[in-house]
């Protein structure tokens, strides 16, 4: 029987977490002397590396003193809270990792309420302590301070901490005597986090996450929690509503480095992946084939926040994409379903259209940006908040909402979230620095940050997590100002642009193909204003081309996906393809958006 630790990692955003599993794969020599990984080595696809940030949960498993230990690194972003609920049911510990300077954070504390809930044993890593003006000792307290606060048990609140810096590839139990290596976490792995049971009997495991093969499909992979499976076995699957399938498992993979190695038999304990399983989800079992035991389904939360994506009906339909049908638009929908468990998908009056209900803006946008890449075209409606109705009160989703930033902004930024429903909770100085504590509706904050960062200059970090539901606040003042609107299908003109200039800003540039409704850019004043920006200049005889003035335009603002969601508003689309994103009204025709009007 091999030694066996199993370990998630979790921390907020930015704290280090996929830095610290590229030094603990670098030590365990998983790579030959003549390889060069690079960094992120997990963070394989390309919106990760973009963003900078983990989406997807990845295992790895490395050797160290004879024990196997699996690693699982989980997303920081609240938005991906579905990704770090069901890879938590397959760890025994976890490393909890917090950053010297900023100490505890909102996803902080929204991950590690998840692990404690599920009574699992913590290591504390306090990361980037080579920062200056860091305060390790301090952001110890505040972890402990957390924990209680949270409920942990006694023997959860008996944590070794670890200092150090991922990065430099150190790490001690002193900060302020640096070593050479990062053995310090290791050593602490094997001796803190308990070793998996073994526990005998009828097999059972739950599917907590799916890989996929074109060579032999889909596999599913968990945690086998009791009993032993072999390769050729005839086991029983138990679906989340009780239907019971006979399956055989063709064969058995656990995981080893970055990759997978084939074994006859797994005990219990081990991650393991099964091939030749059909018609599972995440959150079915795994059972003996006379007498089936499922395990408990993992429980998700639900989603705060929808969007409606339909087909691409513009003018330029077809152009850039290979997927414009609504059937490719569900079954790419559909199959999202299997793996992303925070996702709804509803049908809607249209057989175009479906109702898609999220965590958030950035998780639902993080889904179109995939698609774009894939060669699918949709477009996707403003985001609402998904209200409910509690007690015969009408209620909706509440966040808390954190903000650090320079004292002399503090008042603009404390203004801008009191106009948006805002409740200040604190007010703290953080050596020069102002850390606000907020409760807010999630609606209010769809469109925040642009509208801090530029009353900030920058300045603002922001971060937030849902709380619960509460009474509904009322009515929030959205965008003022109006769009201004393309009145015909053509190319843009410098020369039409510069006399439109005095009426607001553009999102296109000259020689940009668009068409007629698309918003090419915002206006001055409050309304929608039409205008034509395909207009040449005439030449006749009696002006010649060169008695022109010098053109000087401003140069067009370019909205990221994100960015455009949350700038739209209710009577207009964000359309998506792979290689643009254009904004446009529901109704191209004037004449139409007039009659809506009166509708």
């Amino acid at each position: 029987m091999r030694k066996l630790r199993n370990i998630a990692i979790i921390a907020h955003v930015d704290h280090g977490k996929t830095t610290l599993v590229d030094k603990l794969i670098m030590h365990s020599d998983i790579f030959r002397k003549n390889e060069t990984p690079g960094e992120l080595i997990l963070d394989s696809n390309d919106l990760e590396r973009e963003r900078g940030i983990t989406i997807l949960s990845k295992n790895v498993s490395l050797e160290y003193k004879g024990v196997k230990i699996n690693i699982i690194d989980t997303p920081g972003h609240s938005d991906f809270g579905g990704e770090v609920e069901r890879v938590l049911n397959m760890a025994d510990g976890v490393l909890l990792l917090v950053d010297a300077f900023e100490g505890t954070m909102p996803q902080t504390r929204f991950v590690l309420q998840k692990a404690l809930n599920l009574g699992l044993k913590p290591v504390v890593v306090v990361n980037k302590v080579d920062k200056p003006n860091c305060r390790p000792e301090i952001v110890q307290e505040q972890v402990f301070d957390l924990m209680f606060n949270l409920d942990a048990t006694e023997e959860q609140l008996d944590f070794p901490t670890i200092y150090g810096s991922a990065k430099e590839g150190w790490m001690s139990t002193d900060w302020q005597k640096p070593t050479t290596d990062i053995t310090a976490i290791l050593d602490a792995v094997i001796e803190f986090i308990p070793e998996p049971k073994t526990i005998l009997g009828t097999p059972q495991m739950l599917i907590t996450s799916l890989d996929f093969s074109s060579y032999v499909g889909r596999i599913a992979v968990g945690r086998l929690h009791r009993g032993e499976l072999r390769e050729g076995m005839n086991v029983t699957l138990v679906k989340r509503d009780g239907t019971i399938k006979k399956q055989k498992i063709k064969e058995l993979h656990v995981f080893t480095g970055l990759g997978k190695e084939k074994v006859k038999s797994v005990a219990s304990g081990e991650i393991c992946a099964l091939v030749g399983i059909d018609g599972f989800d995440i959150g079915d079992s795994i059972c003996d084939v006379e007498n089936p035991e499922p395990l408990t389904p993992i429980a998700i939360d639900e989603p705060t926040m929808s969007m409606l994506f339909t087909i691409n009906n513009s003018p330029f339909y077809g152009q850039d994409g290979k997927y414009v049908t609504s059937r490719h638009l569900i079954d790419r929908l559909t199959k999202e379903l299997e793996k992303n468990l925070a996702l709804r998908v509803e049908p809607t009056e249209s057989a175009d259209s479906f109702l898609v209900f999220g965590r958030g803006v950035l998780h639902l946008s993080v889904l179109i940006e995939t698609m774009r890449r894939e060669g699918y075209e949709l477009q996707v409606g403003q985001p609402q908040v998904i209200l409910k109705t509690i007690d015969g009160k009408k209620c909706e989703p509440i966040e808390v909402l954190y903000i650090d930033l320079p004292e002399d902004v503090s008042g603009k930024a404390i203004e801008i979230v009191n106009q948006r429903k805002g409740e200040m909770l604190t007010m703290e100085r953080k050596n020069d620095r102002i850390h606000l504590e907020f409760q807010i509706p999630s609606r209010g904050i769809i469109g925040l940050r642009n509208q801090m960062m530029t009353a900030t200059a920058g300045e603002a970090v922001m971060s937030h997590r849902f709380l619960e539901y509460m009474p509904f606040k009322g009515d929030i003042p959205g965008r003022v100002n109006g769009s201004l609107i393309a009145m015909e299908t053509g190319l843009t003109f410098a020369y039409a642009l510069n006399k439109l200039q005095d009426r607001g800003t553009f999102f296109v540039s000259p020689t940009t193909e668009i068409y007629e409704g698309q918003v090419i850019g915002e206006n001055n004043r409050a309304g929608d204003l039409v205008i034509n920006v395909t207009k040449t200049k005439k030449l006749t005889n009696m002006r010649t081309s060169g008695t022109d003035e010098k053109v000087r335009l401003a140069p067009p603002i370019i909205h990221s996906l994100e960015e455009a969601l949350e700038y739209i508003q209710n009577d207009e689309y964000v359309e998506v393809t792979p290689n643009n994103i254009r904004l446009r009204k529901i109704h191209l025709k004037e004449t139409d958006r007039k009659r809506g009007g009166k509708a």
